[in-house]
Formats: C-alpha cells, sequence, structure tokens
C-alpha cells in the first residue's frame, strides 16, 4: 500500500461515522501520489497525517430564549484546522444537518481554497444546529449573542477569523460582531468578515462568490475556445452564491433558465429575472415558487433534484454538498453539458466528478471555482488592517484577478504531475503545496 494510501485508510478508520470528511479526505489526498514522489521530504516530516488532523474541535453550548420565554438549546462548533499560511479563517454555517463530519470536512477543504487564493489565511470553519429559517428577528438577535459569547474566546483578526455560510448573512455577522465588541470593549473590526459596511465590511462581499464563480468559468470556457455569452445554464440554489452567479453570468450574455430552493424549482423559459429573485429571497424571504405570481410564463416543480434532467450547456450547482450524483450527472452528460462549475462546497459527488472528467465535461471544481467569497474576506481583513474602505470597482477588480489566477494555477498544476485536463486534481494539488511548503518551513507542530 503507498504512503498517500495509508494515510486515506488509517484517517477514515480513526473518524467513524464522518462519511463527509471522508470524502473530502479521499479527493484531497488522492491525487497527491505524484507530488509526494517529488517531495519525499512531506513524509519524513509527516505532512499528510498532521494535515488531516484538525489544530483542535471546539464543541460548546448555546442557550438562548424565544419568544415564548422558553429556553432553548443548540451545539456550536468551531473547527480550527491548519494555520500554517495565516490565521484560521472559514464560515459559520446555522443549519440543522451541521455537525462534526460537516466541519471538518468543510474546514478541511478551506485549507486548500485559501491557499488558492495566496492571501494569508489558514484553514477553519464553525457553525450550529440552529434553524434560522421561521425564527423571529429577535429570536434570532439572542441566539447570535449567546453563539458569541463563547466563540469571542475563540477568534480574532491574527487568530481566527469567520465569516458567513448558509444561514448567516450580514444581518446575523452583524449580530455577533456587535456582542463580540461589547465583550472586547473595543472595535476590533478584523476579528469577522462578511460585515455590513457601517460596521467595516468590504463592497462585492455579497457577491463575491457568485461573482468569482462565473469570472472563474468565463476563464475557464475562454481557455477553451468558447464563449459564455449566448450560453443556456442551470443554477441550483437560491441563496447569496446562486443569485449574484445568475445576476453576473447575466451581465455576461448568459440565460439563466432555472433557479431552486430546498423545495423545488422555477424554470423560466425566457430567463430568470434577477430582480424579480431578490426580492423574493434577499428582501420578502420567501420560498421560490413566490416567482410564478411575478412571472406568468414561469413554471415551478417541487423536486429540487429534477433541475439537472434541463438541457443546459452550464450547470452550476450552487446549494449544497452530494446535490449531483452519478444520476444527475448521467443525466446532464446526456443532455449535453459543456461545463459544471461549482458555486457551492463538493457538491457533486466522487462518482458524478469522475463521470464529468471521463466524459471530457470541463469540470470547475468547488475549492477553486467557489473561492472568490473568501477572497473578498481576505481583501476585507486588509481594508480592516490599514483602516481603509475600497470602491467597489476596485475591490471587484482583485477578485476577478484572484479567480483567473487560480484557474491558471490549478491549470498548470495539473500539467506538471500528469493530470492534465483534471483541475479538480491540479487546485489539489496547488493549494496543497503551498500549506505543506509553510509547515515545513515551521518545523514540527
Amino acid at each position: 500500500m503507498s504512503y498517500v494510501r495509508d494515510v486515506i485508510e488509517k484517517t477514515i478508520k480513526s473518524t467513524p461515522r464522518e462519511p463527509e470528511f471522508h470524502q473530502a479526505v479521499e479527493e484531497v489526498l488522492s491525487c497527491l501520489e505524484p507530488v509526494m514522489d517529488e517531495k519525499p521530504e512531506y513524509q519524513e516530516a509527516a505532512i499528510l497525517e498532521r494535515i488531516v488532523e484538525p489544530d483542535r474541535s471546539i464543541i460548546f453550548r448555546v442557550p438562548w430564549e424565544d419568544d415564548h420565554g422558553n429556553i432553548q438549546i443548540n451545539r456550536g462548533f468551531r473547527v480550527q484546522y491548519n494555520s500554517a499560511l495565516g490565521p484560521y479563517k472559514g464560515g459559520l454555517r446555522f443549519h440543522p444537518s451541521v455537525n462534526l463530519s460537516i466541519l471538518k470536512f468543510l474546514g478541511f477543504e478551506q485549507i486548500f481554497k485559501n491557499s488558492l487564493t495566496t492571501l494569508p489565511m489558514g484553514g477553519a470553519k464553525g457553525g450550529s444546529d440552529f434553524d434560522p429559517k421561521g425564527k423571529s428577528e429577535k429570536e434570532i438577535m439572542r441566539f447570535c449573542q449567546s453563539f458569541t459569547n463563547e466563540l469571542a474566546y475563540l477568534i480574532g483578526a491574527d487568530l481566527d477569523v469567520p465569516a458567513g455560510d448558509i444561514g448567516v448573512g450580514t444581518r446575523e455577522i452583524g449580530y455577533m460582531f456587535g456582542q463580540y465588541k461589547k465583550i472586547k470593549r473595543g472595535y476590533p473590526a478584523g476579528a469577522l468578515t462578511g460585515k455590513g459596511i457601517t460596521s467595516g465590511g468590504s463592497l462585492v462581499r455579497t457577491q463575491a462568490t457568485g461573482y468569482g464563480l462565473i469570472y472563474f468559468l468565463d476563464e475557464m470556457l475562454k481557455d477553451h475556445g468558447i464563449n459564455i455569452k449566448g450560453k443556456t445554464a442551470v443554477i441550483s440554489g437560491s441563496g447569496n452564491v446562486a443569485i449574484y452567479a445568475c445576476e453576473k453570468a447575466q451581465q455576461l450574455g448568459a440565460k439563466v433558465l432555472a433557479m431552486s430552493d430546498s423545495g423545488g424549482y422555477v424554470y423560466a423559459p425566457d430567463g430568470i429575472n434577477i430582480e424579480i429573485m431578490k426580492k423574493i429571497k434577499e428582501v420578502d424571504r420567501e420560498r421560490i415558487e413566490e416567482y410564478l405570481k411575478y412571472d406568468p410564463s414561469a413554471h415551478y416543480c417541487d423536486n429540487c433534484k429534477d433541475i439537472w434532467t434541463i438541457k443546459c450547456d452550464l450547470a452550476l450547482p450552487c446549494a449544497t454538498q452530494n446535490e449531483i450524483t452519478e444520476a444527475e450527472a448521467a443525466k446532464l452528460i446526456e443532455n449535453g453539458v459543456l461545463c459544471v462549475a461549482e458555486g457551492a462546497n463538493m457538491p457533486s459527488s466522487g462518482k458524478a466528478v469522475k463521470l464529468f472528467l471521463e466524459n471530457r465535461v470541463i469540470f470547475g471544481p468547488a475549492k477553486a471555482a467557489n473561492a472568490g467569497g473568501v477572497a473578498t474576506s481576505g481583501l476585507e481583513m486588509s481594508q480592516n488592517s490599514m483602516r481603509l474602505a475600497w470602491s467597489f470597482e476596485e475591490v471587484d477588480k482583485r477578485l476577478n484577478q484572484i479567480m483567473v489566477q487560480i484557474y491558471h494555477n490549478a491549470k498548470n498544476a495539473a500539467l506538471k504531475y500528469g493530470y492534465e485536463g483534471n483541475l479538480l486534481a491540479g487546485a489539489n494539488i496547488a493549494g496543497f503545496i503551498r500549506v505543506a511548503d509553510a509547515m515545513l518551513a515551521q518545523g514540527v507542530l
């Protein structure tokens, strides 16, 4: 058994009942055989054994009072994975599905995603099994304040800088930042990113993951001699990533045919009206089927997974992990999809990715294609450190440059190590080497 395979097997054996984490470890490490052959010093320093193990995993109780005066208890998490390149950096997710396996998978992926941006950020992830859906504004505020009472001891501008993720947007970050500021008795703006503009947040942060996905997609298509203009796209999800991916894709001339939420999807043959979608999802916070009230030509289906049966040129999964299985991938291929670019974290199963690559579908993996959000968080950290605020155009330009560079770094790493055309392997390798070299330089810690 090879060294890499041995580390994978030992990791899986030592972490039972963590399937999402196992999937992430398998995906990253299985690409690294040629790297380990070229750089035996990585094995001598046990880089793989060290990198799969979080620096620390913290679980804590979050008590809060609902509007009826009842005390509710949730579980909070922070997994600080690797700080070789900079402070721990990664989002907070509030969703009933949150558990240690999911956060370890997300934190592990975050190490390499952050590395790809070339900004000084380590990898982390956190969150709670709290469900914001159906909660009042005051309930969400009270929960965020209680959550921050514990989180405050774990974070800081030079230690660990959380941001938002599923269920955590500008509102939730605002409540957490307010509580953190009160605890610290100062104005520690750099300890959280994704803040509102009035609290030291960055322009473009709201749009960053979606815009970054399309900047990456556009560069990837151009490199294959394909123009995004006139292409049809299907985007799963209707949260922050999906909405702004739709907006930027349309700005570049693509037609977005469908979007979804956990209940179902909307198909609009003339193209999704993004302003209507923003109103429904960002202002009214309604279910996606409300879209039909504004666009009578649209259709609604109550099975969100069926969105991948729609014929399209570009498939952009922006909802959640493993939403495209082997069956959905086969249907997309049968319908002639040209390209799949991932806006969510690990939205395609391992078997789905294998099918895409075998059938020469252009594939943009999540850790590269959706790095725009954390890249702009890194730019927010820079602005906070300098006490400056860049213009929308300045941040957007820097985001575009970062995403284009990520594409070419992943492409070149794939080519160098025998994975030509496989951006998943290229992104894993390019991200890993920067972290591994930093770990070597800093000794055994």
